[in-house]
Formats: C-alpha cells, sequence, structure tokens
C-alpha cells in the first residue's frame, strides 16, 4: 500500500522526541502545564465519575435492602423468609458480577475504547437495576443483582482510565481521586434513601430504582463525551487507521476536552503526545505474555500491589465492628446500623476531599505512607481494645476513626489513581483489568474469610494480623511505588517505569 507522502512517520516522530520536540509550555520543575478551561474538564471527569457513585450507591443501598427485604410486612413479597446464603447471594452477587466484568474488560477494552466501554457499562447498569427493582422471585433477583455487578466491573476499569487519558496533568490526581469520592458519596446516598425508603412496602424495590435514572445520565453523558485522544493516537501509531486523520480527530477531541482557553496549541500537544508515544515504543502490538515482563510486568506488580494491600489490610472488615463498638461507646446512633453508617460515610467521605485538595499539591507517595502508617498504629489499638481494654471503648472509637480516615486519604483515592497512571498505554487496558480483578477478588476473599478467621483466632488477634499486613504494605510503597505527580502519562511511563 503507497504511503501518503505527508504522513508523517514514526521515525520523524521520535526524531521530534529526540531533538527539536514541539514544547509544551513548563512550570517549576519542569513539569507540563497545559491550558485547560475548568468548566470543559468537569463534564470528562463527571460522567465517568458516576460509575463510581453507582458502584457506592450500590453497597450503601443494598445494607438496607437486605433489610426490607427480609420483613414479613414490609418486603411486599412471598419469599421473604430467606437463609443467610440466600441473603449472601443478594448482597455479593453484584460483586461475583463485577468479577465477571472485569475479565471482559481484559477482552474487550481496547477494542472499545474508554467511551464505549463506559457507555456499555451504563447500558449492564441501567439493566441490571431494572432487573433487580422489577424481580418477580429471588432467582430473578439474584441474576439482577450479578448482571448490575458486570457494570461495576466495567466502570471501575474504564472510568479511571478515561479521567487519566483526558485530564490535565496538574489535575488529573484530583479528578481521580474525586472519583473516590463519588463512591463514598454514593455509600451516603445509599445509606440515606435506604433509612428513607426502608419502611415503606417493597421499599428495596425503589432502592434499586433509583440506580435507573442514574445510569441513563451517565449514558447520555457518556455517548455526549469525545474519545480519549490517547487511544485514538494509539490506533494512530499502530496503523489502525490513516495518521493524519486519526491526529485530526485527536485534536478535536482535546479541543473539547480543554474548552476554547487551549486556543491553537492542540496540535503541539498531539504531535508531543505521538512523539512521546512512539519514542516509548507504543507502536508494537501488546501481546498477553508482555503483560509479564519489561515495563507492564514492573507496573502490573505496583498497581496490582497497591489494589491487593488496600483490601488485605482489612478495609473490608473493620467496619464490620462498627455498630458494636459505637454501642460500646454509648452512642445512641449505635442503636441503629444505618445511622452509624451514615455517620462513617460522612466522616470517609470528609477525608476522602482532604486527599482530593492535597494529592496534586503534595504527591502520591507522602499521602500513602502517611495515611498507611496511621493504619498501622489504628489496626493495633483495635487489636489491643479487644484483648486487653475492653472496658474503654474510647480507645476502640478512636482507633476506628483513626483507621477509616487514614484509609480515605491514602489507599482510598490512591490505589485508584495510581492503576490508572502506572500502566503503558497500549497495555493499560489490560493491565488495569488484572488489577481491578485483583481489587475485587481480595474484596471477596477477605469479605469471606473474616468471620471464620475471627472464629478461630478472635477479633484481637485478626486485627493484629491485618496491622502486620499494613507494616509490609508500608515497605513495599517506600521501596516500589514511585512518586507520578505532575507528570504526563507519557513522562510516568518513560520515567518511572
Amino acid at each position: 500500500m503507497a504511503t501518503d507522502p505527508e504522513q508523517p512517520t514514526l521515525s520523524s516522530l521520535r526524531e521530534v522526541r529526540n531533538s527539536d520536540r514541539l514544547q509544551v509550555p513548563l512550570l517549576n520543575g519542569g513539569q507540563n502545564s497545559e491550558n485547560y478551561s475548568v468548566l470543559a474538564a468537569v463534564l470528562p471527569f463527571l460522567f465517568p465519575a458516576l460509575g463510581g457513585l453507582l458502584y457506592g450507591y450500590d453497597i450503601g443501598a443494598t445494607s438496607c435492602a437486605t433489610i426490607s427485604v427480609e420483613s414479613a410486612t414490609l418486603s411486599g413479597v412471598s419469599w421473604y423468609d430467606l437463609s443467610s446464603v440466600e441473603i449472601g447471594l443478594i448482597t455479593s452477587g453484584s460483586l461475583y458480577g463485577a468479577l465477571i466484568g472485569s475479565v471482559l474488560a481484559f477482552n474487550i477494552a481496547d477494542f472499545l475504547g474508554r467511551r464505549w466501554e463506559l457507555i456499555s457499562s451504563a447500558s449492564v447498569y441501567l439493566l441490571g437495576a431494572l432487573v433487580t427493582a422489577l424481580a418477580p422471585d429471588l432467582p430473578v433477583m439474584v441474576i439482577g443483582r450479578f448482571v448490575y455487578g458486570i457494570g461495576i466491573g466495567l466502570a471501575m476499569h474504564a472510568a479511571p482510565m478515561y479521567i487519566a487519558e483526558t485530564a490535565p496533568s496538574q489535575i488529573r490526581g484530583r479528578l481521580i481521586s474525586l472519583k473516590e469520592f463519588f463512591i463514598v458519596l454514593g455509600m451516603v446516598a445509599g445509606y440515606g434513601f435506604g433509612s428513607l425508603l426502608v419502611t415503606t412496602v417493597g421499599g428495596w424495590r425503589y432502592m434499586y430504582g433509583v440506580s435507573i435514572p442514574l445510569a441513563v445520565i451517565m449514558g447520555i453523558g457518556m455517548w455526549w463525551l469525545p474519545e480519549s485522544p490517547r487511544w485514538i493516537l494509539l490506533r494512530a501509531i499502530q496503523g489502525k487507521g490513516n495518521m493524519n486523520d486519526l491526529k485530526d480527530t485527536a485534536i478535536r477531541c482535546l479541543c473539547r476536552l480543554r474548552g476554547t482557553v487551549i486556543g491553537d496549541s492542540a496540535p503541539a500537544l498531539v504531535d508531543e503526545m505521538l512523539a512521546e508515544l512512539s519514542f516509548v515504543g507504543e507502536e508494537k502490538e501488546a501481546t498477553l505474555g508482555e503483560m509479564f515482563h519489561g515495563k507492564c510486568k514492573k507496573a502490573l506488580v505496583i498497581g496490582t500491589g497497591l489494589v491487593l494491600f488496600q483490601q488485605i489490610t482489612g478495609q473490608p472488615s473493620v467496619l464490620y465492628y462498627a455498630a458494636s463498638i459505637f454501642q460500646s461507646a454509648g452512642f445512641s446512633a449505635a442503636s441503629d446500623a444505618t445511622r452509624v453508617s451514615i455517620v462513617l460515610g460522612l466522616f470517609k467521605l470528609v477525608m476522602t476531599g482532604v486527599a482530593v485538595l492535597v494529592v496534586d499539591r503534595l504527591g502520591r507517595r507522602p499521602l500513602l505512607l502517611t495515611g498507611v502508617s496511621g493504619m498501622v498504629i489504628s489496626l493495633f489499638l483495635l487489636g489491643s481494645y479487644y484483648l486487653f481494654y475492653a472496658d474503654t471503648p474510647a480507645v476502640a472509637v478512636i482507633a476506628l476513626l483513626a483507621y477509616v480516615g487514614c484509609y480515605q486519604f491514602s489507599f482510598g483515592p490512591i490505589g485508584w489513581l495510581m492503576i490508572s497512571e502506572i500502566f503503558p498505554l497500549r497495555l493499560r487496558g489490560r493491565g488495569l483489568s488484572i488489577a481491578v480483578l485483583v481489587n475485587f477478588a481480595s474484596n471477596a476473599l477477605v469479605t469471606f474469610s473474616f468471620s471464620p478467621l475471627e472464629a478461630l483466632l478472635g477479633a484481637g488477634i485478626v486485627f493484629y494480623v491485618f496491622g502486620a499486613i499494613a507494616v509490609a504494605s508500608l515497605v513495599f510503597i517506600y521501596f516500589i511505588v514511585p512518586e507520578t505527580k505532575g507528570l504526563t502519562l507519557e513522562e510516568i511511563e518513560a520515567k518511572c517505569i
């Protein structure tokens, strides 16, 4: 096939990268300064972040929906007399669906692109919420929960990628951390709607039905948004279309994402991205074996290590004891588990907000090291409470709040942030799907194993074990996890991995 003489070649792009590169304006320390409109930058964050909101909402709403569906007078169904296994299927159905969604993302994400994966996620969210809310019996309800979970898996895979690839580097950390904020906001909303509807006949249907309009808004918003320019450029340098046409498309998408303030600098920014991508060898087709070699192996260790420690340091289990800890401390709200959940949810929201405000100023490593250190102290305090200070519930309350707070400005948002930044572009879809799969699988493992371990060892020893794992995670962060603050995604690939 004849080559267009005006079409840029990979060798010419490398020459740009290695010599007189098209320059992006630089700030202090050589960090890129990309012109952008705040209003224009909000929407490419907002609609993908609704995928996180819907995930968090499901967690909060389900805790109340299970109470509603088991009630003889309020469930509105004849099959309300459910066993613990059946309640477990309702509760964990979305989690198992999320595991399948993560596997699907591994195979289809790079082909579909970030935008279409999020549109697919919104569609599956909508279908799952409809089936669950209208379920005539338990099997259909569980199927609906499973389908909804597939939407979670796709959304939690694609949303951080889309936000990372479209956000200006100066606020990338803040925006991806805001996605975690939206997850927690969704939990609080789920607890809130659940507490309002729990005394309504058939209230569980309305709790799940709230997701329907949100899924519609997410789908329409993602339909309106442009594709990730970096994904378009990846296809260009891999020869999956005409270079000039795809480059022009990327420029148009970038202009829509940054707003009119970008002016005439969009072509230069796109050339810079192309030059960086060609320099780091992104024109090669990704292979499965390559996931476990070279740069991607290092990125895989960093990403999966972070999300694994995020879960196995006890996050799904510590909150299991929240109601009993508050009750032992004499708080009146502890008589109602829903109110306790709302209180903790609001606290999580505030601490996640702290991370959002400072992550691009202080960096990822300082927040991780500080937050996880606080988690270590909190976990050993919780263990000591159950072993030695059972008559001093204030110790447990302080330790619980400290753990939640430290988690929410460290592992909570930054785990998702780092996995969206650290993988090379052509392997980002598959790499992030593995990380998301590890996240959900380890969450399921910790949730499943906590009760048997507690019965075998006692709560105090279990919290000590979590504390020891948190110490190991500190060592991992200190020696393995790089700082990515202020770097473009291409610079992260070139310098950090």
